[in-house]
């Protein structure tokens, strides 16, 4: 059954006009009135106290020139989340690429996504170029979270240099870790790392991160990971960072 994100609030029996995306991704796969889909409604910035999560049923009733209208059905409390809360902080990785990672990260359940400008990144950004460039990638977690059967679109935050975001991070709660992925002596195999509740990764870009911006990181309570002795593409290390974790009970 076609899913679709809709950032309303999902109230059973009501008749809703769906937003601009989701009404144009249901007019592409024509469907019909009568028709059944799948509503979710857990975006950036969910607040459960607002909304039950989960998804709901609903039928299509109008199909029109560029609007669609649905009865919102029945309420289902199914959440395919991981059981670790986990966020990326990344260099952002060139072309293409980060647009992959989003996608990727979000069908892993990433919970949120901080792109980083680093010493050694090619792409840099700033100004409505990087706001376009935020606002596309939200738009492709949103079609992987769609996709994938995630009820929870992670976050794509504001693009930020690495010292900036750095700045802006509390202290470390008890049930939270920070991890930098690292190839540096003394990092421990993150598959012999015991995992809290809730964990930031921190990983680089192309070429990695610098010694000046790793001393940075570890000074902000970061602790150090491996993935191994082999050295992996920007994209690849936070992807396998991400299954690790989803893979541990």
């Amino acid at each position: 059954m076609p899913r679709f994100y809709c950032p309303a609030p999902l109230v059973t029996d009501a008749l809703l006009e769906l937003p601009a995306g989701a009404a144009r991704h249901v007019q592409v796969l024509r469907l019909q009135p009568g028709d059944a889909i799948t509503l979710f409604n857990a975006g950036p910035g969910w607040d459960s106290a607002a909304s039950p999560g989960g998804e709901f049923d609903a039928t299509v009733t109008r199909m029109g020139r560029s609007d669609v209208q649905v009865q919102v059905g029945t309420h289902r409390a199914t959440e395919r989340e991981p059981t670790r809360r986990v966020h990326l902080a990344v260099g952002m990785p060139a072309n293409d690429r980060m647009d992959w990672l989003v996608e990727k990260a979000t069908e892993l359940g990433v919970a949120s996504i901080q792109p980083l400008m680093t010493e050694r990144s090619v792409l840099r950004l700033s100004g409505e170029r990087a706001e376009k460039k935020v606002a596309h990638w939200q738009s492709v977690a949103i079609s992987a979270c769609e996709q994938c059967g995630g009820n929870r679109v992670p976050a794509v935050h504001p693009v930020l240099t690495l010292t900036q975001w750095l700045k802006t991070q509390p202290a470390v709660a008890s049930d939270q870790q920070r991890l930098l992925l690292s190839l540096r002596d003394g990092s421990v195999a993150m598959h012999a790392t015991p995992f809290t509740h809730e964990a930031m990764f921190l990983s680089g870009p192309e070429g990695g991160l610098g010694g000046t911006e790793e001393d940075l990181a570890l000074a902000h309570g970061f602790a150090p990971v491996s993935l191994g002795p082999r050295i992996l593409r920007a994209e690849t290390a936070a992807l396998a960072a991400l299954t690790t974790l989803a893979l541990l009970p």
